[in-house]
């Protein structure tokens, strides 16, 4: 008998023919350098674990003991009664390493973006958004302009001629607040926002900024993010970020001054509407910031080994697209050409998945390489030595 839901099958059939679907496979284990994916041992190139810290000895300690003390869960919404001490030690902890008067968690990162940027503006408001940001930065927007009648305005991306044509555009049509949001490091090119010049223009006209510092924490700014790369940590007005990438925890950030802080955890829905995360996950949080500032040689090396592998890439002959960071795209272009990049790099024992449509624009798919700082130059030098063999093999190099 059919079933209402079957259109939902045919839809699903039609992108797998276009290669626009997702193959999910389970790992084996903990999220590390080397890892097994589906019974196979693979090198991991596909995770967001930057700094190698998933595993960390020290997190897993952290984690164990504030289970002991705290049990398993909060028991609770943040805003009822799931808001521990810890939960609040972390928040100063948060203000301390970005260099900020305040700073709060949320459920994850895309629900900092997703419940605040709606928050931020309303009629007579103007969001101004790279052309490339985050699905969640967009999704924020989106509720803004519905729920809220913020208007919108997009600059192509990193295109600083445009973005000052919008602010100029926002003052002649008389907007009362304008913001303009952009991620730091851009996730599926790995390039960076030209902070110092945003926030120069912005100043200029008046602009709140908003930074999306996911894929910049841990990376950039000596593990500190973006705000402090560009000596900004005074100046950009919001800083949200995760602890699930190069922190090795969970997590949405938030870090700005006190009346953001306050204004935040009273009006997003995203964070009154969820329950606290689990009191262990705050001290694993806590001990992943210690980590990096104490072991800062593995930031060092996170980079040592993104300059040698994107070098070596490119003097192959593979297209790593804008990367300025541990993100190195290895570009294909055809969606399907790129999964089956995707299934002979598994076959040869790389852990390196496909970044199709709508991930990234069609005719644009890639491998999004993502280097770890526990990795070697060994690792590398295998894994350079199967992309060359692959990217002969499929006519890319």
């Amino acid at each position: 008998m059919a079933k209402k839901t079957d259109y939902l099958m045919e839809k699903y059939e039609e992108m797998k023919e276009e290669g626009l679907t997702w193959t999910i496979r389970n790992l084996e284990g903990p999220s590390q350098p080397h890892v097994t994916v589906d019974g196979k041992e693979c090198i991991m190139l596909a995770s967001n674990n930057y700094l190698d810290l998933a595993n960390h000895p020290r997190l897993r300690e952290a984690g164990k003991k504030a289970i002991e003390e705290y049990g398993a869960g909060a028991g609770s919404d943040w805003s009822i009664a799931g808001t521990m001490d810890i939960h609040e030690e972390l928040w100063d902890r948060i203000a301390e390493f970005k260099e900020s008067e305040a700073g709060m968690t949320y459920q994850t990162g895309f629900a900092v973006n997703a419940g605040l940027v709606p928050q931020l503006a309303g009629k007579g408001d103007v969001l101004i958004s790279d052309e490339l940001n985050h699905g969640s930065i967009i999704d924020g927007i989106m509720i803004a302009q519905r729920m809220f009648k913020a208007d919108k305005m997009i600059y192509s991306h990193s295109d600083m001629g445009e973005l000052e044509e919008c602010l100029k555009k926002a003052d002649e049509e008389g907007y009362n607040r304008k913001i303009v949001l952009t991620d730091g490091v851009f996730s599926m090119d790995g390039d960076v926002a030209k902070m110092d010049e945003i926030q120069k223009l912005a100043d200029e006209y008046g602009a709140l900024t908003y930074v999306d510092d996911a894929h910049g924490e841990g990376v950039l700014g000596g593990g500190h993010g973006i705000a402090k790369e560009f000596d900004l940590v005074d100046d950009i007005d919001i800083q949200m970020g995760t602890f699930s990438k190069a922190f090795g925890g969970f997590g949405g950030m938030l870090a700005g001054n006190e009346g953001l802080i306050k204004y935040a955890y009273n009006t997003s829905r995203s964070w009154l509407l969820s329950a606290a995360f689990p009191p262990h996950v705050a001290a694993i949080n806590i001990e992943a910031l210690d980590v990096v500032e104490e072991e800062n040689d593995r930031v060092q090396k996170l980079w040592d080994l993104t300059e040698y592998f994107k070098s070596e890439m490119e003097s192959m002959g593979f297209d790593t697209g804008f990367s300025e960071t541990p993100i190195v795209p290895a570009m294909v272009g055809d969606s399907k050409k790129c999964q089956k990049l995707a299934d002979r790099l598994y076959e040869e024992g790389i852990f390196g998945l496909a970044i199709v449509y709508p991930m990234v624009p069609k005719g644009k798919a890639r491998i999004r390489n993502q280097i770890n700082a526990g990795l070697t130059k060994d690792d590398l030098n295998e894994v350079l030595r199967i992309y060359e063999k692959l990217g002969k093999e499929l006519d890319l190099i």
